[in-house]
């Protein structure tokens, strides 16, 4: 790795170590409702929410009912976001006419966005409208994460109180999260956007005449789309000349500031934050992979403060941060390294190193470079965010790899806003069980004894997400359906079918773009699974909650174990790593590993 790029990381990682502290601080502060500035302004709209919408903020919910609350409220957001994609033909705001989105799309895209994955098996300037972006995609972005962070919530609550069943408000907390959080980041954020160059507006696609012509050639095809043969059986091709191109417009910034900062995702365009009017600058693109783990590394200090313990929030951003950084290293190596294929081919050797030409910049943007699109491609699958600035189709074996690992850990590496922080909670309940065999004591985790059912539960919500996984993937790769969308044959193709539900499995939306996902088949298994395991494993984590919070508080003693310590740390990551080797080494080999091989990597 060159010492540019080392620079490169080194200053991002200290930036977002800067911003932990005051936003993590502030983040506790609005669900704690304690006076902070932001929140005594906004009161009155906070107030006139609850009352139009008869919520009673100072009504505080069992875990049974903060889960049916939660459920019911996604459960609408589903509806809606699929009716809106059904009539968006007959809504205003559709310059292009698009027509109505098919009902498995449909479908998937609902899903999709409702459990903050934001898969888009569709190219998005080409199929949604204005409409349909703002009040289906864009809302259910910030209503998506919020949720997420309710969850969070009402589990950290549940460490902190006890001999209770109050878990709190799920609506307080949905409210708050948007209006005092995600509101305020996001308008910073699109205003900063916009500054840059990301396009903001209603207007419809233009149309432009292109300096010089642009000659290629396609198969001739009849009106009904056959192909035209001569009578030797092969195909006509015809000369064809483009003149002018279409540029699509709409309001993107507005868009792009929240899928960031709530790690949705989902672009405003087919290629994402590789497009110009998503991303059109280094500063841009900066602060888009800053939005990435702003919140998932602060929401580490909050949970430290609202358990008045700082030692314990900084031991899981540090377990996080260990095996994150190791990770953007490798990939950014894999990659600088090149195409170890490209050697036997006798191109682009330089006499100096093992590294060919310039690296691996296949699906890259120049303005980018390696480093950026490493580092940007690390933290958008650590967190859960899906969001790309490079084709990762085209990343070597071992730079795909990578991204993969990251997915495979559970998303609880910073991870989604909530969801993450939630998921290595229930790793850390595992790890202090596991440690608590090998001393032969009760385990306990903050004052609460780790029982029989915490346990059951954490291990549910740890394996039901690898069993679907590789289910899906199973069953992807033995049907005719599942195989005839796969473009590349062989370890890369098989690849491409596990990321993809490795992908909406974790609620991250990244994509191997090899795979033509845009049918029956791969929507509503792919929108079946994004539901099945953003609330499946919401269950058991408000099953544990509820247990914890009605526990009593036991005092630390002499053989208490710290979880604090960097012994208990390592624990931790081993857990981690150990749980996400088991599940899924097999299929690595089978797909990067092997292809890694196959290449004479």
């Amino acid at each position: 790795m060159t010492g540019n790029g080392i620079l490169q990381i080194v200053l991002y990682f200290l930036i977002i170590l800067a911003c932990v502290k005051p936003l993590g601080w502030y983040i506790a502060k609005i669900y704690e409702n304690k006076p902070c500035g932001l929140n005594q302004l906004l009161q009155p709209i906070e107030r006139y929410i609850y009352k139009i919408s008869g919520v009673q903020p100072t009504q505080e919910m069992g875990w049974k009912k903060y889960l049916y609350t939660m459920l019911v409220f996604n459960l609408c957001g589903l509806l809606a976001v699929y009716t809106l994609q059904r009539l968006q033909y007959y809504l205003p705001l559709n310059p292009q006419n698009f027509p109505a989105v098919l009902p498995d799309l449909s479908f998937n895209a609902a899903a999709s966005f409702v459990t903050n994955t934001n898969w888009q098996s569709y190219s998005s300037e080409n199929t949604l409208s204005y409409m349909t972006h703002m009040t289906a995609l864009t809302v259910q972005n910030f209503l998506s994460a919020a949720a997420g962070m309710s969850l969070l919530m009402a589990l950290i609550r549940s460490l902190v109180r006890h001999e209770t069943n109050s878990l709190g408000n799920f609506w307080v907390d949905t409210v708050r999260g948007i209006i005092y959080i995600l509101l305020p980041l996001s308008f910073i954020l699109a205003i900063a956007l916009s500054a840059q160059g990301v396009i903001q507006n209603f207007k419809p696609y233009q149309t432009i005449q292109l300096l010089q012509p642009i000659h290629y050639q396609k198969t001739k095809i009849d009106s009904l789309g056959n192909p035209f043969k001569d009578a030797k059986g092969n195909l006509i091709r015809e000369t064809v000349k483009v003149t002018e191109q279409k540029i699509p417009m709409g309001p993107a910034a507005s868009q792009i500031a929240i899928k960031q900062l709530g790690t949705n995702g989902g672009g405003f365009f087919n290629t994402n934050s590789a497009h110009p009017f998503e991303n059109p600058t280094p500063l841009s693109n900066f602060l888009e992979m800053l939005a990435i783990l702003l919140i998932p590394s602060a929401l580490c200090y909050t949970f430290g403060l609202m358990i008045n313990d700082k030692r314990q929030g900084w031991a899981l951003f540090i377990a996080m941060s260990i095996l994150f950084i190791p990770s953007v290293i490798i990939t950014t190596y894999a990659e600088q390294k090149g195409n170890a294929a490209l050697k036997y081919l006798g191109l682009n050797k330089t006499a100096s190193s093992h590294f060919y030409s310039s690296g691996n910049m296949e699906g890259k943007e120049t303005r980018f470079g390696i480093v950026n699109s490493a580092l940007w491609t690390s933290a958008t699958t650590a967190t859960s965010n899906g969001s790309v600035n490079a084709m990762l189709d085209s990343f070597t074996p071992l730079g795909g790899l990578t991204p993969l690992w990251l997915m495979h850990s559970g998303e609880v590496i910073f991870g989604g806003v909530g969801s993450g922080l939630s998921g290595m909670l229930l790793l850390v309940i595992i790890t202090v069980f596991a440690a608590g065999l090998m001393v032969g004591r009760t385990p306990e985790y903050l004052g609460k004894k780790i029982e029989p059912f915490e346990m059951k539960m954490a291990t549910i919500t740890v394996l039901i997400m690898p069993l679907i996984v590789l289910l899906l993937t199973a069953i992807a790769l033995s049907t005719p359906k599942g195989i005839s969308s796969i473009a590349n044959p062989g370890a890369h193709g098989f690849t491409e079918v596990l990321y993809a539900f490795t992908s909406m499995g974790n609620n991250n939306g990244s994509a191997f773009s090899g795979l033509h996902a845009n049918t029956p088949f791969y929507n509503i298994a792919g929108g079946m699974e994004m539901l099945f395991l953003r609330f499946w494993i919401a269950i058991p984590t408000l099953a544990i909650a509820g247990s914890l919070v009605r526990k009593k508080l036991i005092p630390a003693n002499s053989g208490t174990l710290p979880t604090h310590t960097m012994l208990f740390i390592i624990l931790l990551i081993g857990v981690t790593c150990m749980v996400s080797a088991l599940s899924f080494f097999p299929s690595l080999a089978l797909g990067p590993i092997v292809e890694h091989l196959m290449l004479g990597g």
